[in-house]
């Protein structure tokens, strides 16, 4: 055997990637329930057996490693074995927003040259008008989705995929975990998406990070509701609870009536949303604390959690645990976690970095900062990203001085514990005064005929920036600018006062639950010049 076999084989051997992560679990748990999805129901013996399949049947269509393959479809069992099946022959996984237009999502197939796109009934006329658009796709692939709708004509369906794939000796390219596996379009809040490059590496490095830190256990039972291709749900809770070899709930409708009736029916030990469905939850006239028994632990991120909810999540649930995750796609994506244990004491903390991330806050002189100061967060880890595909310029500002500069300011305290600020860019300069959205945005949480509000700068003549917010009250409330200013002045100094208060029915989002203030300052930019 000659020196580079030997090594070949010796890395082999040493494989450490999302594919091979499946395969452990299935062999350590071959009979244990991994996925329920509508009337699907999969040990983790024969989830392994259906990714194998699709893996060969993929191969024998041509797709090799490195092949950009995306998927525009909701949660269900077709998507989760897709992914798995895609990592097993080393092709790369480019997950696609459904909530975006034709023309965003075309933006994404383009820009990452996808060729393959697979895709549900319900996304199906979605697909093919966005790959329509001067895009790289030529191959279309159905997947099943959770009501059992039937296979599409012109699309190669799921099924004859495992019928292609049953040869056991179909030969598989080897894959290591420095091998692209995904790329991550962020959410594109302020600008267009750039995609995250992850490798397998990276993503099983931060499966690690959350087993550790946020209670994972085999004994699990987790609904996973939020849709799936966003890094969150796809990566910090679906392939983390493949990872500790938990049983997967899924459904594609983060609504109260389907997920609270699940919570019941599976008996859910494990949940995650963000603040947004917790707070529907609380507010539908279907919860019930006593249906919910099972339930133990309770996940929450993606956008700031009101402490006010934190303290009527507590209240309500008294059994539930509580685990807030932060991070950001680019850090696969889970940087710091806060325990249980810390929830009122540390209330409105981010926590403490997770065992594979280091994290700093610094000055724009790239200098570390006392504790109680604010400024920006960077980290150094494992789990991030490899680069923004095809965009050097804007991965060589988000690694500026050798760390990954997340855009979030924040503080230590002195016993370690982070807070999260702002966004750099949603600081408020009023007056020649600095102010945080999210510290006005706690203040007016407190007002019980409250149910969302946003902060955000509108220019003014006067204040260069006037701090305007945008809330939605509560069912059967009635609030005005009058109350919220005198609320507000009771708590704050003068400056951090909203200038001007505008009562909505709801607030935009993105389907990872934060608030496009972009689109606000906008809208209510127009609003003030007209």
């Amino acid at each position: 055997m000659t020196t580079n076999a030997l090594e070949q084989t010796i890395a082999a051997a040493r494989e450490q990637t999302i594919s091979g992560m499946l395969r452990r679990t299935a062999r350590r748990n071959p009979d244990k329930t991994a996925v329920i999805c509508g009337q699907i129901n999969w040990s983790y013996r024969e989830f392994d057996d259906i990714c194998d399949r699709l893996a060969n049947a993929l191969i024998r269509r041509g797709v090799q490693c490195g092949d950009k393959v995306a998927i525009l479809a909701r949660n269900s069992h077709g998507f989760v074995a897709m992914r798995f099946a895609l990592a097993r022959i080393g092709a790369v996984l480019v997950p696609v927003n459904f909530m975006l237009n034709a023309k965003e999502m075309a933006y994404i197939l383009t820009h990452s040259k996808a060729r393959i796109l697979c895709t549900d009934t319900s996304m199906a006329d979605m697909a093919r008008e966005a790959a329509s658009q001067n895009t790289n796709v030529d191959e279309f692939l159905w997947i099943p989705d959770e009501a059992g709708s039937a296979p599409l004509s012109g699309m190669t369906s799921f099924d004859d995929l495992l019928i292609e794939g049953a040869d056991s000796n179909q030969q598989r390219p080897r894959v290591s975990g420095d091998m692209l596996a995904q790329i991550v379009y962020t959410s594109g809040t302020e600008s267009l998406p750039k995609g995250a490059m992850l490798t397998h590496e990276a993503v099983v490095t931060q499966h690690m990070s959350c087993v550790m830190a946020a209670g994972f256990e085999s004994s699990d039972i987790m609904l996973h509701a939020l849709p799936l291709f966003h890094c969150a749900q796809l990566d910090t809770f679906f392939g983390t609870c493949v990872y500790a070899g938990v049983t997967n709930v899924i459904t594609a409708t983060p609504s109260p009536e389907v997920i609270l009736p699940a919570l019941e029916k599976y008996q859910v030990t494990s949940f995650f949303s963000p603040p947004t469905v917790w707070i529907s939850l609380l507010r539908s006239p279907m919860f019930d604390s006593e249906k919910l028994s099972s339930l133990c632990k309770g996940y929450y991120g993606a956008a700031i959690m009101p402490v006010a909810v934190l303290q009527e999540l507590q209240e309500r649930l008294p059994e539930v645990r509580l685990w807030n995750l932060y991070g950001q796609t680019e850090i696969a994506p889970t940087a710091t976690i806060l325990g249980p244990e810390d929830q009122i004491r540390k209330a409105g903390s981010a926590g403490k970095p997770v065992f594979n991330v280091e994290t700093r806050v610094v000055d724009d002189a790239e200098q570390e900062v006392p504790a109680g100061t604010v400024g920006e967060i960077v980290h150094r880890s494992p789990q991030l990203m490899s680069g923004y595909f095809n965009d050097e310029e804007r991965t060589r500002e988000a690694f500026k001085g050798g760390w990954f500069h997340s855009g979030d300011l924040g503080f230590f305290d002195e016993e370690g514990y982070l807070t999260i600020v702002d966004r750099k860019k949603d600081m408020i300069k009023t007056g020649g005064e600095n102010v945080s959205s999210r510290e006005v945005e706690e203040t007016i949480f407190q007002m019980d005929q409250v149910s969302e509000v946003a902060v955000i700068a509108v220019s003014d003549p006067v204040w260069v920036e006037a701090v305007t917010a945008i809330v939605v009250p509560r069912d059967g409330s009635t609030i005005d600018q009058e109350m919220v200013v005198n609320h507000c002045k009771a708590r704050l100094a003068s400056f951090k006062v909203p200038k001007r208060v505008v009562v909505a029915d709801a607030l935009p989002r993105n389907p990872s639950g934060k608030i496009l203030k972009r689109n606000l300052r906008e809208l209510y930019e127009v609003s003030a010049e007209s």
